[in-house]
């Protein structure tokens, strides 16, 4: 009997162990197949853009494309022309005044909650500020359209409706939390012996904060800005709200714009034809967007790298 039991219990764990073996080894196989999806989704994303791309400047030539002042791409006949560098200017306008907005803002925040809050008050500062992050950006877009443009207008009379410069204080305002918290992560990191050795010295907190801490934490710091900067060229429904429709090359932020994705948001929404030049030249503003966004990438990771401090 005991040599039976024996027997039987032997061959459940046998079962169980050969179960166990074959699900561990199942598991590399399934976080495999998921970096494969999240490869091939990006690469399929990029060979689609590729191909649309490459179908538009057989119709429009490239050259016409990057350095034409004028675009009118939804008029019809004679009247289009594919000038893509109003759509880039109006991007650019809307990220400069975001960043002017998000920058020393954000990076005060961080300042702050990292050097001066204390513990308590951190953790409950930090969520607060990182909720702004989960709003969605459809309601950043009616917030400066009903709120910041008639309060701008009381100061700026001539500003019309839609204008620049409310977009881009809301665009600043949205990517606050990204550069705050991650900026505060980069300066927490930091040693609390290097705060030590400064204080020892005869500085003060603000001397500490300044001249210690950002520059130790600058690799962490200026990428949050490049990828803070990178979400404001990225985004959509803010500018396409506020910022209006009339692609013109001007730096002056109380006129009307379009940026490339507000361009995209149109172009999709109106009445096109599949196939069409119109229709391609989504794609081609898409490919443009894509590559401001990768070169900002690109950039971050070549800060994080070359400032990056070991400790």
């Amino acid at each position: 009997m005991k040599s039976a039991a024996g027997s039987v219990g032997m061959n459940r764990f046998r079962k169980k162990r050969t179960w166990r073996n074959t699900w561990e080894g199942m598991i590399p196989k399934l976080l495999l197949l998921c970096a494969l999806i999240s490869i091939l989704t990006t690469l399929g994303i990029v060979f689609t853009l590729i191909v649309e791309t490459a179908s538009f400047f057989q119709d429009v030539p490239f050259v016409q494309f990057i350095t034409g002042t004028e675009w009118t791409a939804l008029f019809h006949g004679s009247q289009q022309q594919f000038g893509v560098l109003p759509l880039i200017t109006g991007t650019l306008l809307v990220t400069m005044g975001a960043a002017m907005v998000a920058i020393p803002i954000g990076l005060a925040s961080a300042i702050y909650l990292s050097e001066y809050a204390p513990d308590g008050l951190r953790r409950v500062l930090k969520p607060i500020l990182e909720i702004l992050a989960g709003i969605p950006t459809v309601v950043y877009g009616f917030f400066a359209f009903t709120f910041v443009t008639p309060l701008l207008r009381n100061f700026l009379p001539e500003m019309g409706v839609f204008n620049a410069l409310s977009a881009s204080i809301v665009v600043g305002i949205m990517i606050i939390p990204m550069i705050a918290s991650l900026s505060e992560d980069a300066m927490s990191s930091v040693p609390r012996g290097i705060r030590e050795a400064a204080y020892a010295m005869g500085s003060t907190k603000l001397e500490v904060s300044l001249k210690v801490v950002v520059p130790a934490a600058l690799s962490g710091i200026i990428a949050s800005f490049v990828l803070g900067l990178s979400r404001a060229i990225g985004e959509t429904m803010i500018v396409t709200l506020a910022a209006g429709a009339t692609p013109k090359m001007t730096f002056d932020p109380t006129e009307s714009i379009q940026t490339m994705t507000a361009y995209m948001v149109q172009a999709a929404m109106g009445d096109i034809s599949f196939g069409s030049t119109v229709y391609k030249s989504i794609y081609a503003v898409g490919m443009t967007l894509f590559v401001f966004t990768l070169v900002m990438n690109l950039l971050a990771q070549y800060i994080s790298r070359r400032f990056k401090e070991e400790y």
